[in-house]
């Protein structure tokens, strides 16, 4: 799909479904450090094609949405956290990106290990057909690790949400978080 810059006369290529979710795997560690971009709004599909077509190596995490438009149900992929995308590369690669005039705010990332986790447990998430719930992000609670089944290995913070056990996965660098439902029989305590 073509979509024509606001700013400009160039075309920008979108990235395909395809693509977008071949975005759910995390570009290599020896590409870079993480930055969190901070993107103008509705900017963050488009500033990935851009990213994908410089070879710059991003994570956006997308999610299906039903929405109605005339009266006619379409399903959509809309980013997990809205106004933001993971760019993983160097500081000439960000300030590309901010030359794009596409996003608002570079913001730089004091744990890089820490980071790498999170969008680690997001992306092995995201790899499943596991339904998320964007969830207000909660410093409080308990940090768990699941012991069996699909989702194996993933671990995050529980919380009790309408009386039902979720599991919460926190990206802290945004103040974000995102939930799924889990039971507590396969979750063991972290210390």
């Amino acid at each position: 799909m073509i979509v024509a810059h606001s700013l400009t006369t160039d075309a920008v290529r979108l990235p395909s479904p395809e693509e977008q979710r071949s975005a759910f795997s995390l570009p290599p560690p020896e590409a870079g450090d993480w930055f969190v971009l901070r993107t103008r709004s509705r900017q963050e599909k488009v500033l990935a094609g851009d990213l994908q077509a410089r070879g710059i190596g991003y994570f956006l995490p997308l999610i299906c949405a039903e929405r109605m438009y005339c009266n006619r149900r379409f399903t959509v992929d809309l980013p997990l956290f809205p106004g933001y995308l993971f760019l993983r590369g160097s500081n000439d690669d960000a300030y590309f990106a901010d030359r794009t005039k596409r996003i608002a705010q570079i913001i730089r990332v004091p744990d890089q290990k820490r980071l790498d986790w999170e969008l680690t447990n997001l992306a092995q998430v995201l790899s499943t057909t596991t339904s998320l719930d964007p969830y207000p992000y909660l410093k409080k609670g308990v940090r768990v690790e699941v012991r069996s089944g699909p989702l194996r290995g993933l671990q995050g913070v529980v919380e009790d949400r309408m009386r039902r056990h979720r599991l919460i996965l926190q990206v802290e660098a945004l103040g974000q978080a995102v939930s799924l439902e889990v039971d507590a029989a396969i979750v063991d305590i972290m210390d």
